[in-house]
């Protein structure tokens, strides 16, 4: 008996030696991956060149997107084309600083103003997803999310404490400008409000809250820049985060993306590879700040960064790719989001708008967001086929976001002539793991 039980604890012995060493096993397995995905992600966020795409069979796309830049007076784009969550291409055109005779690059990050809206709708299904919000919650008042008097204290209308979340990614909570967008006129908001100082996001809120509303909440639809700035408010306090920090740590770092920043108002907020912005309009305004002084409209002109969700991130094309892979729920690149809220934002109605966060959803499987500011000119198209076109410029075009519609017809052309062209690969990984 002695000896039976001594073969049986060297028994148990060896096998939990056993499992220890394949437990070591597995973690040793599981930080070499995730080793290699860091060094993936520090390569196509910080490294990718536009050498990685230079291809023979595409020179041909190449001259006709040169083309089109001298033909629209566009400094420099880049352009970023994904199939089934594969980055195919990444390369910039011109410059991205034309008086530093600086290239754009695929890793070069610009402003992509109401682009942001789709960015900050993925924040808020997030939440959704891990039940800390819900669609149908109000946003405003003592039974809201937002219940701080700075906020709410000079409301008068009583239809905004009915405004939900769903509303507010909608474009539907009742807010109108017939004063002139309040994001884009804090001049005027600092004089008419006796102020002293530029307003935060929380004051602006306050003055527009303390307004009539130009519709009933959920009536119909009109395009609110404000309301994806309330949304980034909402972020910040269900989270207790600013908006950027939850953005960045909770949604943007689990997708792979490190490269988007917050937009600056001048040149001298430039952040490391971000362009220098132009415009075909060489008009000057009054600065932002109600100061009288003439500046351009891409420096000075208007508080980009107040815009928060609404229009303040600046991001590089092949990351904008990358997010649309991280909710596409097509496999390959982990979705942040489940599938139900990937299909909630992209749901397709022929009454527009009902999807969150994108522009439009004109058919089924093709999801389309658009950003324009004095500064940029932004598109981004995901294809019913799994391919995704991303193409942002330096440069504000005199169209406005009517101008969105020439990306959208080269889109068409080039992916008629070139997509069989494409090189079978992910610009994504660099290296991929392989378990021996």
């Amino acid at each position: 008996m002695k000896y039976i039980a001594i073969s049986l604890l060297t028994a148990c012995f060896l096998l939990l030696s056993a499992c220890k060493s394949e437990e070591q096993r597995q973690a040793e397995i599981e930080e070499e991956r995730q080793e290699i995905e860091e060094m993936n992600q520090r390569f196509w966020n910080d490294s990718l060149t536009n050498a990685a795409s230079d291809i023979a069979d595409l020179a041909r796309m190449d001259s006709t997107i040169l083309r089109f830049m001298r033909k629209n007076e566009l400094k420099g784009v880049s352009l970023a084309v994904m199939r089934n969550d594969s980055l195919l291409y990444a390369k910039g055109y011109g410059f991205a600083d034309e008086e530093g005779k600086q290239p754009m690059q695929p890793t070069s990050i610009m402003r992509v103003a109401s682009v942001s809206k789709l960015i900050t709708a993925v924040g808020i299904m997030k939440l959704v997803d891990e039940g800390r919000i819900k669609l149908q919650h109000r946003v405003f008042g003592p039974k809201g999310i937002i219940r701080d008097l700075e906020i709410t204290g000079g409301i008068t209308d009583e239809r905004i404490y009915d405004i939900t979340v769903r509303q507010l990614l909608q474009h539907r909570a009742g807010f109108t400008t017939p004063k002139g967008d309040p994001m884009f006129n804090t001049a005027d908001l600092i004089k008419s409000s006796h102020l002293d100082h530029v307003p935060s996001p929380k004051e602006v809120a306050g003055i527009v809250l303390s307004r009539k509303l130009g519709y009933t909440p959920g009536e119909r639809s009109s395009y609110s820049n404000f309301g994806y700035m309330v949304l980034s408010l909402v972020i910040e306090k269900v989270t207790g985060k600013s908006y950027w920090d939850y953005m960045q740590e909770d949604v943007l770092k689990p997708a792979g993306i490190t490269s988007f920043q917050a937009a600056g108002n001048y040149l001298a907020d430039r952040h490391e590879r971000e362009v220098r912005y132009y415009n075909t309009d060489l008009d000057t305004i009054r600065e932002y700040t109600g100061s009288n002084k003439l500046v351009t409209r891409r420096y000075g002109g208007n508080n980009v960064n107040g815009l928060l969700g609404g229009g303040a991130w600046v991001a590089s094309a092949p990351g904008l790719a990358r997010l649309v892979a991280s909710i596409d729920s097509i496999p390959g690149v982990p979705d942040i989001l489940t599938l139900n809220s990937v299909r909630e934002m992209t749901r397709y109605n022929e009454e527009p708008p009902v999807s969150f966060g994108w522009s439009s959803v004109p058919e089924p499987g093709k999801w389309q967001r658009t950003g324009t500011l004095a500064s940029t000119q932004a598109m981004i198209c995901k294809y019913p086929d799994g391919e995704c076109w991303v193409m942002v410029s330096n440069t504000g075009h005199w169209t406005g976001y009517k101008f969105n519609a020439e990306y959208g017809k080269l889109f068409d052309q080039l992916r008629e002539k070139y997509s069989p062209a494409f090189p079978k690969r992910d610009l994504f990984q660099k290296q991929t793991y392989l378990p021996m």
